[in-house]
């Protein structure tokens, strides 16, 4: 039996469901998750069937292209400024939602960390992760 993944933004304007499960849980360290999460890195579920995910409210969106140009679009609650997930222009299937805007947080198992390599010396992830100095490829 599946157990969807629900969660949303703080305020609760914005809600998410799916009974999919994640194509990989990871930890990442780029500037750009940095700056947003006010911390040394992000936490993300990747799924790989944006389709498949319910969302109801309406997100305001910002983009930023990432180290390969292409445009990472973040949307977050207009209300209560909680970041709650993250799509690809060039992989429009996927959908990341942010760990923590899970309803159950400890659903979230991570399995790598992405660019370690811009990490801050005073963020320290789990060493038994496998870390890639930037995005893994394939």
């Amino acid at each position: 039996m599946t157990t969807s993944y629900t969660g949303g933004c703080a305020c609760g304007a914005i809600r998410y469901e799916t009974s999919s499960e994640p194509i990989v849980e990871l930890h990442c360290q780029c500037r750009h998750c940095q700056q947003r999460s006010g911390t040394g890195h992000s936490s993300y579920l990747t799924f790989g069937q944006r389709s498949e995910m319910t969302i109801t409210g309406e997100a305001s969106e910002w983009q930023v292209a990432g180290d390969s140009g292409n445009l990472k679009v973040h949307a977050f609650c207009p209300t209560c400024g909680t970041p709650v997930y993250l799509t690809f222009v060039a992989m429009p299937d996927l959908i990341a939602v942010h760990a923590a805007s899970l309803d159950e947080p400890a659903r979230f198992h991570p399995q790598i960390v992405t660019y370690g390599a811009r990490a801050q010396p005073w963020d320290r992830l789990d060493p038994a992760l496998p870390r890639f100095e930037g995005m893994p490829s394939g």
